[in-house]
């Protein structure tokens, strides 16, 4: 199997995430008298935002507010709001350990590196331009759930990152990433190798369940499973 390009998750498998995503996301909802706790908000890592907070509201509010696009869209601004100030922080935005040293060698490889998040562009942009990974030339592209049809668990950002990356077999392809979502996402597009990160949003076990081809603790592990 020839690797062409590797698709990467951001928060919690290359971007270093304290529960910072779950912290935003746990002060949007409250913001609106709603309580959501650390685990609830775990349940929804990896999906687009607007999704994740349509399935939170589904699950949690009792208000008399039909839960429509204009009140799943408040929520989501005020979320973003608190990721932009949050990332806009200098000191608040870090790389994963390892992840510049996998980035360079698997380009020396002459393999190509995209990221894709369920972050909208807005957030990403923040982001990219604290760590410098496009300045560095460390990565080929990046792909946002708002950019898409469908987010995760649908491929939409897999394809999308292929077609802006030229490359055009599926099974040349790999996916990254520490969630459920990331997981399924690889799969359903038919990525060669589907690798889950432990050390992220979802434990071992949560993501053992969902079949990946590799589990990895650290980064750096894949460059022996791309040798």
């Amino acid at each position: 199997m020839k690797i062409e390009l590797i698709v990467f998750d951001m928060a919690g498998t290359t971007v270093y995430d304290n529960d910072d995503v779950h912290g935003a996301l746990i002060k949007a909802f409250k913001a609106y008298g709603m309580e959501i706790s650390r685990k609830a908000a775990n349940s929804v890592m990896g999906l687009a935002k607007p999704t994740a907070i349509k399935q939170l509201l589904e699950f949690k509010y009792a208000g008399d507010r039909p839960i429509d696009k204009a009140f799943i869209n408040e929520i989501f601004e005020r979320f973003q709001e608190e990721m932009i100030a949050f990332y806009q922080v200098k000191e608040n935005v870090a790389e994963k350990e390892g992840v510049t040293e996998t980035f360079r060698a698997l380009k020396k490889k002459g393999i190509k590196i995209a990221l894709d998040t369920g972050f909208s562009r807005k957030v990403v942009e923040v982001i990219l331009e604290n760590l410098k990974w496009q300045e560095d030339g460390l990565i080929d592209c990046s792909v946002t759930s708002d950019e898409v049809v469908h987010g995760r668990p649908y491929p939409d950002m897999i394809f999308k990152a292929m077609a802006e990356t030229n490359v055009n077999k599926i099974k040349n392809v790999v996916k990254v990433g520490d969630t459920v979502s990331d997981i399924q996402e690889g799969l359903k597009a038919g990525c060669g190798l589907v690798i889950g990160v432990t050390t992220g949003a979802d434990d071992k076990k949560t993501l053992k369940k969902e079949k990946p081809t590799h589990l990895i603790e650290k980064l750096t592990e894949i460059l022996h499973i791309v040798s």
